[in-house]
């Protein structure tokens, strides 16, 4: 029977197949039918022939807890289970204070002198001057020792900068410092002392001071009754001016008696100059060319001003020089019918000295 297609307003018939498929337009294949084609289904013809496998499912194993079930799914094991863990934390707690009253008691945890005690890195403080801080340790247990407390002991004494405690099993203790370095003399009051970069004042014996043989300047304008966070800065600039001035090699600083740093903006410093001090005014920088400028013109400004007392270094284009007052006159003794009064010396006024400086 031929059946009939319509197709174009016409009739052809289905034998025809082929070439109608020739004259229609092939199809464009949508993107998801490109990545996905379904794979070509089999006929009952080709599975006939073959056996089907079935793969067996891999059984997953259960693990089991370390308890019986009977402990952890019934009441009665729960109860059992509870008291034995509590029976366990009360066995630890009494070991741990049988351990403690152990070590609290017994003889051989006990500091029984000071050779007990080690000490290390002491050179300007004797032994006998650090061990008054474990006065009351001696024949004490070791642990009950607080090693806070007697670190911040020792760092109170002003030789010592940093400290360290630590016990030594069975019955020792070592004591580890770090002692503070002298940088330079402190004039307080009338006394000369040592002073250290964080400007404490450290006190020493005579006797020991001369045997060190320091060869420091005199620094003034540090006051042991302002607080560290006033000297310590001071103190630094003290050393920015030292480590400038030696800064060519030329030990500059040694021709200089002393420093006033009482004035951060104006450090000054007291040079011997033909068998008189000058006060020389540095400011607060370029230190070592001033200090130039001052070797450059000292012959012209001591011949021209022979009572030369200051120099003031701070201004670019002018030193302000300042001369020494005139020493009273001697005392004359005369004899005569009335006295007259003695007229004051004239005072001589700062001398503005202007010059270029050198580059």
């Amino acid at each position: 029977m031929a059946k009939t297609d319509a197709y174009r307003n016409g009739a052809a018939l289905a034998d025809d197949g082929p070439e109608d498929e020739f004259l229609r337009p092939a199809a464009v294949p949508s993107p998801r039918a490109r990545t996905q084609r379904p794979a070509p289904r089999q006929t009952d013809e080709e599975t006939d022939g073959e056996e089907v496998f079935l793969r067996s499912r891999k059984r997953v194993p259960v693990r089991r807890g370390i308890l019986p079930p009977f402990l952890t799914r019934t009441a009665p094991g729960r109860v059992i289970l509870a008291v034995s863990a509590l029976v366990v934390i009360v066995l630890f707690v009494l070991a741990g204070l049988a351990v403690k009253n152990f070590l609290d008691h017994d003889p051989r945890f006990r500091i029984d002198s000071a050779s007990s005690i080690q000490i290390d890195g002491n050179s300007q403080l004797t032994r006998a001057d650090l061990l008054t801080v474990f006065g009351a340790d001696i024949g004490r247990n070791i642990f009950f020792v607080p090693l806070a407390q007697r670190r911040r002991q020792l760092e109170q004494v002003p030789w010592v900068a940093h400290a360290t405690v630590m016990r030594l099993l069975p019955n020792q203790l070592r004591v580890s410092i770090v002692e503070r370095k002298p940088i330079a003399f402190a004039r307080v009051g009338n006394q000369i002392k040592l002073v250290d970069a964080d400007g404490v004042i450290l006190d020493m014996q005579p006797a020991a001071l001369a045997a060190k043989h320091y060869s420091f300047p005199v620094v003034s304008g540090i006051n042991p009754q302002d607080p560290l966070s006033v000297r310590r800065p001071r103190m630094a600039i003290y050393q920015k001016f030292m480590n400038e001035i030696d800064s060519s090699g030329e030990k500059l600083s040694k021709s200089m008696s002393e420093i006033d740093i009482s004035d951060p903006e104006d450090v000054q410093g007291l040079v011997s100059s033909g068998g008189s001090d000058i006060l020389l005014h540095f400011g607060e920088d370029n230190f070592l060319n001033r200090w130039h400028e001052y070797q450059a013109h000292l012959a012209e400004w001591k011949q021209q001003y022979p009572r030369l007392a200051s120099v003031d270094l701070r201004y670019d284009h002018q030193v302000v020089l300042k001369m020494a007052d005139a020493p009273p006159p001697a005392p004359v003794t005369t004899v005569a019918p009335a006295a007259t009064p003695k007229q004051s010396a004239p005072q001589a006024r700062p001398v503005a000295h202007p010059h270029r400086k050198r580059a």
